[in-house]
């Protein structure tokens, strides 16, 4: 069939689906009213296939077709939950979701799995408060075909239990080839038939990564699933060792000798990649000349190269706990562009400078050459900037220099509060590990003025080189966090609202930072910290000029990190190409948003793996410790139950609903929290609770807790909030409609179920999970 007759049949089949009496049929029955011959069905066939690629028609569940439009498509991505239901958070917003997510059903859901991008077509259908429900109508790409798991045998075939809970049942593995896993080995595999709610799912083995338990295996474990690159093909050594032997040793001419001021580094004790370094002096004016000096990253990797693509294609450096994998090797990362004390190192610097107040008067870029006079972790910062302990060791323009990076930098970070920049304060912890990489215990990062210094000049100089940039009319990646989407902040003021905080305009940085300040020290500070950062969009990578709102900037960028992130080494190539000549102004191209998304999926990636090798390591150390009770903080509150994090030992569980005691649960999505239709009690966000661990099991990344009565123990047995386990849940709208409920019961003098009967005294008949 020619190619004009290929199009006058898609033009056919078109309108054959579009006549107001259609009525969905299969590819058959349409050739069959098309008149067509036998011959021809194959044809219709391929079209209808074309078509549906094209999104022009859909296939429903039953085979049969039907034209887009009927009903309303969304594009977004899987969520999927433990009971093999799921959700589809759009990709853009749909007027008809009011910005909420797709609910579809596991029969609904076909292979799709979390993380893949799919088409979902909305139904008639809808859920408590008018919540969308969907069907899948086609996956447009795959998260992952690959993932980890442990060999088990069942009757003598080879089954591959995946890791965490994607999977609910083993994938069969038919052919294992030459590699012969035995069990209990973890094993790399790859999908060849997805499961569905009515098909069983099927993989090949492609590796097998060691024994269960050896050393080093979890970290594997976490590199192959979430598809990290962590080798670098020799063509890519090959470049580094090259670029290394050809370094000139004197100083080029087009650069700016800085060799002669007094320079520092302050990092991570056990830091072994150091992009910035800083000088600082201020004239008799008042006027303060701050100098960023950044790893020349660009000179050593130049665009198109075998560096350059695995540096692409890696996006980041991913640090894992106890190993990091570079984005560059470390013959680069940690040698040639690391500005390592007094070697000889090319830069690229940004001086900026300020007046007495901390108001920006100026700012210039220029390639330069520096040597580190000295190096400093971040712990021997301040001693020396409060004159006390070992300051008497370094020289007294060290010292001063210290003395006055601290000045600066705190009235520099007033400026940045009064201009109304946020800031959550939400502890890091740090997990600690023993000489054998098993953890042996946790602690609290500390944030304190010595991080802040370096965290304000780096703020500095991302916003002076991205308003250069603008200034030039040059597209590039910025940087971007958007303002936080309205339903999600109303949810946040609904959330202030039950803790009696309240919040007028909850889209004002201004008054968001006055409640962070107010809370500060008080018991619910977690609580608002964690329930705000939740409310806030992601910030990503992008070429839109769309601002960033926690840091009250309209131009912001990432230039301080080239060793260790793409969109950096990014943009100290445009900073140079000005410097060299002049650049060219111009508008932003699609592969530069792609290359924005490509960077975001990479970081999201990095981030996911090193907690997920955290979730492994805690949960291993949690195993021994079934049957104990720990505090821990509320860190989730769901319609299924309440996932808590430990205090000292920052692991993770969840408290099953139907686990707690012999009560509904009244679910408040907007106030997230969860209350005893009898006893009254209300979890919330961010409380602190005594918790029994009831279960671990780290293949599937679970801990199951429940809440212990105050007084903790008794007869060597935790008690629970109620005697009697199982509870069942109903979720409410929101605090007004919660508290009206509340005002009922206690006229009533009795709770009641969702049917209206009193429940004072006896059991609820279904003990599964139930909404209102």
């Amino acid at each position: 069939m020619s190619s004009s007759e290929e199009r006058n049949l898609k033009k056919r089949v078109l309108r054959a689906l579009l006549a107001v009496d259609y009525r969905p049929v299969t590819v058959e029955q349409l050739a069959f009213s098309l008149r067509l011959q036998e011959d021809e069905i194959e044809q219709v066939s391929r079209a209808d296939e074309e078509l549906i690629e094209q999104g022009r028609i859909r296939e429903d569940r039953r085979g049969r077709l039907r034209p887009r439009g009927m009903l309303a498509t969304v594009r977004g991505v899987v969520r999927r939950m433990p009971s093999g239901a799921g959700w589809v958070i759009p990709s853009e917003k749909v007027a008809d979701l009011r910005g909420g997510d797709v609910y579809v059903a596991a029969r609904d859901l076909r292979d799709a799995q979390s993380g893949d991008e799919v088409l979902v077509t909305l139904t008639a259908r809808r859920r408590s408060h008018g919540q969308r429900c969907g069907v899948i109508d086609r996956i447009v790409e795959r998260a992952s075909t690959v993932f980890v798991g442990t060999w088990i045998e069942i009757g003598g075939r080879g089954y591959v239990r995946v890791d965490g809970d994607q999977f609910s049942e083993p994938l069969h593995v038919a052919d294992t080839g030459a590699r012969g896993p035995q069990v209990n080995d973890r094993v790399v595999v790859e999908i060849l038939r997805f499961p569905t709610a009515k098909k069983a799912g099927e993989a090949v083995v492609s590796k097998v990564l060691g024994r269960h338990g050896d050393p080093g295996i979890d970290n594997l474990s976490v590199i192959y699933g979430f598809g990290i690159p962590h080798e670098f093909p020799e063509g890519v050594l090959k470049e580094a060792r090259l670029r290394v032997e050809q370094f000139p040793d004197e100083i080029p001419a087009d650069r700016w000798d800085l060799t002669g001021r007094t320079i520092v580094t302050i990092d991570p004790a056990d830091a072994r990649d150091f992009d910035d370094a800083i000088s600082l002096d201020r004239t008799d004016d008042g006027v303060w000349h701050l100098g960023v000096h950044i790893a020349d990253v660009a000179s050593l990797v130049p665009l198109g190269g075998p560096l350059d693509h695995e540096a692409r294609e890696r996006g980041t450096s991913v640090y894992l706990p106890d190993y990091v994998i570079p984005m560059l090797p470390e013959l680069l990362s940690n040698g040639l562009a690391s500005l390592q004390q007094g070697e000889l190192r090319w830069t690229r610097s940004v001086f900026i400078d300020f007046d007495h107040a901390g108001m920006v008067l100026g700012a210039k870029m220029a390639n330069t050459v520096i040597r580190v006079t000295q190096r400093f972790a971040y712990e021997q910062v301040l001693p020396i900037v409060h004159g006390s302990g070992t300051a008497d060791e370094y020289a007294p323009e060290v010292r001063r220099l210290l003395q006055q990076m601290y000045e600066l930098a705190m009235l520099l970070r007033a400026r940045r509060r009064d201009q109304g920049s946020l800031e959550m304060g939400i502890p890091e912890i740090r997990i600690d590990f023993d000489e054998e990489g098993f953890v042996c215990g946790a602690h609290e990062r500390q944030h304190d003025e010595s991080h802040q210094i370096i965290e304000e000049f780096m703020l500095a100089a991302n916003i002076a080189v991205a308003q250069y940039l603008t200034t030039h009319g040059i597209p590039f990646l910025r940087r971007v966090h958007e303002t936080p989407d309205e339903l999600k902040i109303r949810g946040f003021q609904q959330f202030c609202q039950g803790l009696d905080l309240h919040l007028s305009q909850p889209q004002s940085r201004f008054e968001l930072q006055s409640l962070i300040r107010r809370v500060e020290g008080r018991p619910e500070q977690r609580a608002v910290n964690m329930a705000l950062l939740r409310s806030m969009k992601q910030a990503i990578y992008s070429p839109e000029d769309a601002g960033h709102f926690a840091l009250a900037e309209e131009d912001y960028c990432h230039f301080t990190s080239p060793i260790r992130r793409y969109p950096d080494l990014t943009i100290h190539r445009l900073i140079d190409r000005i410097i060299r000549d002049g650049g060219r102004p111009g508008d932003a191209s699609e592969e530069l948003f792609e290359l924005g998304k490509h960077c975001s999926r990479t970081e999201r990636r990095a981030e996911r793996a090193e907690r997920e090798v955290i979730k492994v390591r805690l949960l291993r150390f949690m195993e021994p410790k079934v049957g104990e009770e720990m505090e821990a903080v509320i860190t989730g509150v769901e319609s299924f139950g309440m996932f808590c994090q430990g205090i000292e030992i920052p692991a993770e569980g969840l408290i099953p609903v139907n686990e707690m005691s012999d009560e509904y649960w009244e679910f408040d999505s907007a106030a997230r929290t969860m209350t005893g239709s009898q006893s009254r009690r209300v979890f919330r966000l961010g409380d602190r609770i005594r918790v029994l661990i009831t279960s671990v099991n780290v293949d599937r990344r679970q801990m199951n807790l429940l809440p212990v009565r105050d007084g903790g123990r008794s007869g060597g047995r935790s008690r629970r909030w109620e005697s009697q386990p199982r509870g069942s849940v109903r979720e409410v709208a929101g605090t007004e409609k919660t508290e009206r409920r509340r005002k009922a019961d206690k006229v009533a003098g009795s709770t009641k179920n969702r049917h209206g009967h009193s429940t004072s005294g006896r059991r609820p008949r279904n003990k599964r999970s139930r909404r209102k």
